[in-house]
């Protein structure tokens, strides 16, 4: 019944953004017409609608009863957001009253964990409550979705997106929201080619949007190495150099990182840097020719072959370098986590892979933080804790699976990124002018039509830890670029990381999706424009 509800509520949304709905004289002053509650990417695990709509105007405050500095941060958030494209003051107060409500804590709000929010729409205020800051903030963005899209436009002249009749109206009724899993990820690859640091900070506005709360930062590859670490300064100025194709790469300075930490922090995502090895590191091989077995550093690589180097597992080196830049960066990331790679280590044989993982992995503990790595990793003995992330694909063989399943049944977490649904840099068709194709063709319903609870058959529900998207970097050079290949197809394995399975719905979704068009466009986000979806025109 709430899904015939809902796709009719969404039909008509479409249709009067397609012009089939009638519009109303040029000189009527009508009433801006209200989002539907349940119109959200990710779709919100329970609503209801009904009641009288409220209405921002030159008058609304945004309230934060308490004072609770969260609260008041997430409130000069959302003001910031909104003041350019309305020209409204929306002053921030701790007094009480009606307008724009931010509650922490308080009744009905214990059964909202960590992310949840619920928020509540009448004729006199937008009240959001949660738990936590960051069901808060996630409480935001919902509220930021059912605002027309010009809400998210920076005009050169103050209130020019106010619609003519005044004010913008939000529907009234209620949300009540959770997440389905607490691990939402994103990856981006800064290694192939180098991202600024406003480069990566505008990509973390956009997986905030849709309540990704993790951002994995993939710093080292064989063709640049993108931290700087003080106790091996080559490994940033030398290992830095380059990226896929000669450009001048680049890299983070220390006070860099803790600049995208922090922005990341404010958005409620949390960092998850990762330095691969053993193998994809020939820009730290190169860096320092005592890491190499025969003491010869090889030339810098810009190319993008992978799986032909390694580090020296027999040497002590090895590991006083492994066990400097784990404490560094460690040090630097104030989350639980640290990536360490561990795929595609082709040159590194079998028994050594798992003496090295036997060696690496109580180096990230004793600097304490969780190992994560790609599912190679339970080819070796994951440490207890360890969470694997699988990148396999419908290609990959039984064993392998099998390898990762029985992991999972013994304890280890996984964070599922398959990489012919979630691996965003896979071109959407033959045409695609950006991206691979080695997992196959990736549209927009195949990235989104699969449960993660089900993906992995064998895998128990409870070692499903959540979702990642990895964006790698090998054709990718701009933030156009990242956008193109990121949506649409990111909120979608937002949606699967967040939302209940039973609201799992290509029909519906993909109105839903449709709808974030004209936000993109306002926001600016160079997105490509899958024939799956039904846009509006326009």
């Amino acid at each position: 019944m709430r899904r015939r509800r809902l796709l009719g509520s969404l039909l008509l949304t479409v249709a009067a953004a397609l012009g089939t709905a009638a519009a109303p004289p040029p000189t009527a002053r009508a009433a801006t017409p209200t989002v539907p509650l349940d119109h959200v990417v990710p779709a919100p695990a329970a609503v209801h609608e009904g009641g009288t709509p409220y209405t921002i105007g030159a008058g609304t405050r945004i309230r934060v009863p308490g004072g609770s500095g969260d609260a008041r941060r997430i409130a000069g958030y959302l003001a910031g957001l909104l003041r350019p494209s309305t020209g409204y003051a929306l002053p921030v107060t701790t007094k009480g009253g009606d307008g724009i409500v931010l509650r922490l804590g308080g009744r009905g709000t214990a059964d909202l964990g960590a992310e949840g929010y619920r928020l509540r729409v009448d004729g006199r205020a937008v009240t959001i409550g949660a738990r936590r800051p960051a069901g808060l903030f996630h409480g935001v963005q919902t509220l930021r979705q059912l605002l027309p899209p010009a809400a998210g436009e920076h005009r050169e002249r103050a209130g020019a997106g106010v619609p003519p009749g005044g004010g913008w109206r939000i529907g009234g009724g209620t949300i009540a929201d959770t997440p389905r899993y607490g691990y939402r990820g994103a990856m981006l690859d800064v290694s192939r080619h180098f991202f600024t640091v406003d480069q990566v900070k505008r990509y973390i506005d956009q997986l905030a949007m849709y309540k990704i709360n993790k951002l994995h930062l993939h710093l080292s590859d064989d063709q640049g190495w993108r931290i700087a670490i003080r106790s091996w300064p080559r490994l940033a100025t030398y290992g830095g150099s380059t990226q896929v194709g000669g450009g001048k790469g680049g890299y983070y300075s220390q006070d860099d990182y803790r600049e995208i930490v922090s922005y990341a922090a404010d958005r409620y995502l949390t960092v998850v840097p990762e330095i691969d090895m053993p193998g994809h590191t020939n820009a730290a091989l190169a860096s320092y020719a005592d890491l190499n077995c025969n003491g010869v550093a090889p030339p810098l690589y810009t190319g993008t072959h992978v799986g032909f180097s390694s580090l020296c597992v027999p040497k002590k080196v090895t590991y006083d370098f492994v066990d400097d830049v784990v404490r560094e960066i460690a040090r630097l990331t104030p989350g639980p986590y640290l990536h360490i790679g561990g795929d595609e280590a082709h040159s590194t044989g079998h028994a050594d892979y798992v003496a090295f993982m036997d060696k690496v992995q109580p180096v990230v503990a004793k600097y304490g933080k969780t190992v994560i790595g790609w599912h190679q990793l339970t080819g070796a003995h994951p440490a207890k804790g360890a969470l694997a992330q699988y990148w396999g694909y419908d290609a990959t063989g039984a064993a392998e699976r099998q390898q990762v399943t029985d992991a999972a049944r013994n304890g280890t977490g996984l964070i599922l990124s398959p990489a012919d649904r979630a691996y965003l840099d896979m071109k959407y068709d033959k045409d695609t002018p950006l991206g691979l194709n080695w997992a196959g063709y990736v549209g927009v319903r195949r990235a989104y039509d699969w449960d993660p609870g089900s993906y992995l058959q064998g895998a128990p529900g409870e070692a499903i830890r959540g979702v990642e998207a990895p964006l790698w970097s090998e054709t990718l050079s701009t933030s156009a670029h990242i956008e193109y290949m990121a949506f649409p197809r990111l909120p979608g394995i937002a949606e699967l990381g967040w939302s209940p399975r039973a609201s799992h719905d290509w029909g519906s979704y993909k109105l839903r999706l449709a709808a974030q068009g004209p936000r993109w466009d306002a926001l600016g986000i160079h997105y490509y424009r899958s024939p799956e979806v039904p846009w509006p025109a326009g």
